[in-house]
């Protein structure tokens, strides 16, 4: 047996991994543009393995063509980016946005939802399927089974900016988060010390989430049940969202004296409220689809 610090400091690593002076343009690559370029990679790769393996689909007939996969890459891309970027406006700062309305497609300055995003990729999915008379619900399985990847990757990403860490800790893997908002403690007497939230998450929806898709798919032939494995990821998601939540720092707009907490409807905060629709959808889904 050993014995843990009674905390951890955070590790000294630095957001962007390179830049590249020309001239008066510095080009940085952040870790979080990184992460979003390899969830995609990764993503992708696992959705061009399952459309090479007929046996994997319903009829063992493959959903798609590898050209209109990577047709369909550009349209969730931009699905994401919009969704995420809309959702972050209208869940979490309508009144802002609303008196500053120039800074809504300024994506550059930081604010994604994650729930917008995925109503961009399914509005994105959903269009393009029909466009291309696909199988909605198996293309539906599809991008559900390559996208905790980068989940994983996205949230890994945060813990490494520093941001959207949890609420104040001292538990032996707490850790103290750089920045006078993660020191904003009102118990601590030295330093704060916090739940990394965002690794919390990534293991629940990234690592735990897409082990559990891979293996239902490739060992339980899951893609042949349509909407099976979409159920599972909403249902999973919404699930691992709202148990981290009891766990991570609300947004700092919720938050008011007489509300510490940041809740905002019955004792649940914005992340849960967004939560609970994908957890029954998913289950529906999942429910009808083992059925049929």
């Amino acid at each position: 047996m050993f014995n843990l610090p009674a905390v951890i400091q955070f590790p000294d690593i630095s957001p962007v991994l390179f830049s590249i002076e020309l001239g008066p343009i510095n080009f940085a690559l952040h870790w979080y543009a990184l992460a979003y370029i390899f969830g995609v990679l990764i993503a992708w790769g696992l959705a061009v393995a399952a459309l090479k393996s007929a046996r994997l689909w319903p009829d063992d007939t493959t959903l798609m063509t590898r050209e209109q996969l990577d047709d369909m890459l550009s349209w969730l891309v931009l699905g994401v980016i919009a969704g995420g970027r809309l959702g972050y406006v209208l869940f979490y700062k309508p009144s802002y946005f609303l008196a500053h309305p120039v800074e809504i497609p300024m994506i550059w300055q930081g604010g994604m939802a994650f729930h917008g995003g995925f109503l961009g990729v399914v509005v994105a999915a959903f269009l393009y399927g029909r466009a291309q008379k696909l199988r909605l619900l198996s293309l539906a399985d599809l991008l559900a089974m390559a996208a905790p990847a980068g989940l994983l990757l996205g949230r890994m990403a945060n813990f490494v900016n520093a941001e959207l860490w949890g609420r104040p800790s001292d538990a032996p893997w707490a850790v103290v988060f750089p920045g006078d908002a993660a020191q904003a403690c009102a118990t601590a007497t030295t330093l704060c010390a916090r739940h990394p939230s965002q690794l919390y998450e990534g293991l629940l929806e990234g690592l735990l989430l897409g082990t559990v898709l891979l293996v239902l798919v490739w060992r339980f032939n899951a893609l042949k049940k349509p909407g099976l494995i979409a159920g599972i990821f909403f249902a999973g998601y919404g699930v691992s969202r709202f148990i981290v939540e009891f766990f991570r720092q609300a947004d700092a707009q919720f938050i008011t004296p007489d509300n510490p907490m940041g809740h905002v409807l019955i004792g649940l905060s914005m992340g849960q409220l967004l939560s609970v629709p994908m957890i029954l959808i998913g289950l529906g889904l999942a429910i009808r689809a083992s059925r049929s």
